[in-house]
């Protein structure tokens, strides 16, 4: 069902213009002017308040719709929008497990009419509930990983593997398995969420990427835009931290503004 302006009801339901951070997901919402491409180490919810979201996957299709999926590590890029939001789920969640039953077999881009409804309240119980049906073994290793996520220091693998009972082989296979990336992977997402958290409190980029535990801020923007299509400073700009003329051409998230290396 749309309203009179054309918006699909319900879409985005709660969510303004912005970027934002919450238990188990991130998001953003506004222009988009296209991208190249890139792949996440989470879900991707792409909806489209008004007409449709269009995505191309790595063989050249363009898949379109209300309301589109991206499975974790699928490459794909964004064609430009005048309103979209932007939902990304980790992979640990409850919600990702409802994610999970919609990609099917082949791990592309998938049309989800059935969730262009979805809105803020909805999102954030299923994001923060953990999911049933990961083996309690990547929990225990997640929990290491994100415990000392922003620590210069990175919880070596093979302790990670050892306090979750398994050897360093089956657990890269185990999460390959069920979370489609390997654990590394899944580091660096935990590193930029804490980035990102520290952006939406205020912080500079360089100070963000401290937070994170990057090396440095040219390395925090090198990561952000191939994990999530976005800049530092661009995440700053759609939150109003930044005036839009500090942080790059209007609507432009997936290039540097001054400063980002």
């Amino acid at each position: 069902m749309t309203t009179g302006d054309g918006r699909v009801q319900g879409v985005g339901r709660g969510l303004g213009q912005g970027f934002g951070v919450g238990e188990g997901y991130a998001w953003y919402r506004g222009v988009s002017p296209g991208g190249s491409v890139h792949r996440h180490a989470a879900f991707q919810l792409v909806l489209a308040p008004r007409d449709e979201a269009a995505l191309v996957g790595a063989d050249g299709r363009v898949v379109r719709g209300a309301a589109l999926l991206v499975p974790p590590m699928t490459a794909h890029r964004m064609l430009s929008a005048r309103d979209l939001l932007t939902v990304f789920v980790e992979p640990h969640s409850a919600l990702a497990d409802r994610l999970r039953g919609r990609c099917g077999s082949g791990s592309g881009i998938v049309a989800v009419p059935e969730l262009r409804r979805l809105d803020e309240a909805e999102l954030g119980r299923a994001a923060a509930l953990p999911s049933t049906g990961l083996d309690p073994r990547l929990f225990a290793a997640a929990a290491l990983l994100e415990g000392r996520a922003g620590q210069e220091e990175p919880v070596p693998m093979n302790l990670v593997a050892a306090r979750a009972g398994l050897s360093p082989q089956r657990l890269r296979a185990l999460a390959r398995k069920q979370l489609g990336m390997t654990l590394a992977r899944r580091r660096i997402w935990l590193k930029l969420r804490r980035s990102a958290e520290a952006l939406a409190e205020g912080c500079s980029p360089a100070d963000a990427a401290a937070a994170g535990g990057f090396a440095d801020q040219a390395h925090l923007t090198r990561r952000m835009r191939e994990m999530i299509g976005m800049t530092p400073a661009a995440v700053l700009r759609v939150m109003q931290v930044l005036p839009a003329s500090a942080a790059g051409a209007p609507g432009d998230v997936h290039r540097n503004g001054p400063g980002d290396g």
